[in-house]
């Protein structure tokens, strides 16, 4: 993490280049989760706002940008949505764009970035279960192709499930594991985050019949969870949503 912290303005200095009115961009990926290896690549997510002219011409604007380039020395993944299409995302139960969006690993802010935080946290459904849920049936079946299995891909499985549950259970967004484990403790889960020191630490296969049998209960739990939670089947706020989008589209500087 401490490299991250010492990249920051190296990493604002490449953002700059990218010629877009940012609302925001922020880490996510490995970092975001709490556990890094010296070889992770940095993963930055964000949302930008296109020119007005842009959005109102004839053509379909290009609404997302990617990149990928090394920076500093290390690989750094880049993805911006403009912001209509952020909020479209923030819409549809997807929990990638929340984690985005209130990463605290902010790199590049704006003073919209404060009040869209409030509107995405006030954006939860509990439909937020089947994106948390897919995505760890996914993991699952990656740790099944996996010979000898890989603590990451074990990690990757105990965050998405925690993530899940506290969302619907609490109502809050929270990515980083070693926070979630102190809420939710879950047996060896610290161990494997101190032997993932390189992308591909493997363990053996009863560590990972252990460790998958766990993943199996946190996966029930987040069933209950999704069955006991009092989020909303829509989000509430879609007319606050849009209303924000509409005037900082149109107070933008042209």
């Amino acid at each position: 993490m401490n490299d991250l912290l010492g990249r920051m303005d190296r990493l604002r200095e490449w953002l700059a280049k990218q010629d877009l009115r940012f609302v925001f961009v922020t880490v996510s990926g490995a970092h975001l989760y709490g556990f890094p290896s010296p070889d992770s690549d940095i993963d930055l997510r964000g949302s930008h706002l296109l020119p007005l002219a842009d959005v109102i011409g004839l053509h379909e604007p290009v609404e997302t940008r990617t990149q990928t380039q090394v920076v500093d020395g290390i690989e750094v993944d880049f993805v911006s949505h403009d912001l209509r299409k952020f909020l479209q995302l923030l819409t549809k139960k997807n929990g990638y764009v929340l984690e985005q969006v209130l990463s605290p690993l902010v790199v590049v802010d704006s003073p919209l970035l404060a009040r869209l935080k409030e509107l995405a946290l006030g954006a939860m459904t509990k439909h937020l279960f089947h994106h948390y849920r897919g995505f760890a049936e996914n993991q699952v079946r990656q740790i099944g192709q996996e010979d000898p299995p890989r603590a990451k891909s074990l990690l990757y499985l105990y965050r998405v499930l925690l993530t899940g549950i506290h969302a619907l259970e609490e109502h809050k967004i929270e990515a980083n594991l070693n926070t979630l484990l102190a809420l939710y403790p879950v047996e060896g889960a610290a161990d494997l985050i101190a032997r993932k020191t390189r992308e591909k630490a493997p363990l053996t296969l009863d560590e990972a019949r252990g460790a998958l049998a766990r993943g199996e209960a946190l996966r029930m739990r987040l069933q209950q969870a999704f069955e006991r939670t009092t989020l909303p089947d829509k989000p509430p706020n879609a007319a606050e949503l849009e209303r924000f989008l509409i005037e900082a589209r149109l107070s933008a500087p042209r």
